[in-house]
């Protein structure tokens, strides 16, 4: 288990989180293993198992009664199937999670050439950046990014009904010919300042969506980034079994 890499304590969070969604930690009522169980099964010390448990009840994961044990809190969960292009306020209102949006940073800045490039614009194109933190209760548990051009989206466009979905918003407005959305899927870990917005540790890794939202004449009029927490969020794809080739 061990990665000299990556400090021990936040490697045991990942394991416990692991354990946790695999259903093969917690007992029936979700009370976890005591520390002394969770060190021998995880092959580290106490002071490491204190740690990882002081991080997931910080992050609103565990809860933790004094001469009692650490116990699971129940965490409402997305389940978001990525055939169908949603936002996420959508997904969560679907399982009746009530979500809010952060003070958003809102900045109007030339694009960069990694930007540009996704945007399928020139470089230094003036675009609109849309960055919010997305919580449930006092936790977060998703950081948005998009970045938009300014020949479809300014400033004053975002009123006071936004919430924290470009997708929505340009849905509403209905003056785009929207198509799809093409999404990579990846794992990444947090860099300092998306693991400030989100309360983990640098390092931490996260689910993240890296997407480009086209209009049925092939622009490109969205360029977003969603980083969610573990935990909060199951992302499935169904595929279809395709037809054999015929023998001929």
């Amino acid at each position: 288990m061990v990665r000299k890499s990556i400090p021990l304590a936040r490697q045991v969070v990942q394991e416990i989180l692991t354990g946790i969604d695999a259903g093969n930690l917690a007992r029936g009522n979700g009370m976890l293993p005591s520390e002394t169980e969770l060190s021998q099964h995880f092959a580290v010390s106490r002071a490491t198992i204190r740690e990882a448990l002081s991080q997931l009840e910080q992050r609103g994961v565990v809860t933790r009664k004094h001469g009692v044990g650490t116990f699971v809190v129940p965490q409402p969960k997305i389940d978001a199937g990525l055939e169908q292009l949603e936002s996420l306020e959508t997904l969560a209102r679907r399982i009746d999670l009530k979500t809010r949006m952060g003070e958003p940073m809102i900045e109007q800045r030339p694009a960069t050439a990694a930007e540009a490039a996704c945007l399928q614009v020139a470089d230094e194109t003036p675009v609109l950046s849309i960055a919010r933190v997305i919580m449930t209760g006092k936790l977060p548990i998703a950081f948005l990014v998009d970045v938009v051009p300014t020949t479809v989206l300014q400033r004053q466009d975002l009123d006071r009904n936004f919430r924290g979905s470009v997708l929505d918003l340009l849905i509403r407005r209905g003056d785009l010919p929207l198509s799809h959305s093409r999404t990579d899927i990846m794992i990444e870990s947090a860099n300092k300042t998306i693991a400030r917005q989100l309360n983990l540790q640098p390092g931490e890794p996260l689910h993240k969506l890296a997407a480009q939202l086209f209009t049925r004449d092939g622009r490109v009029i969205d360029y977003s980034q969603s980083y969610f927490v573990p935990g909060y969020f199951h992302f499935h794809v169904i595929r279809r079994v395709g037809a054999p080739n015929s023998a001929h």
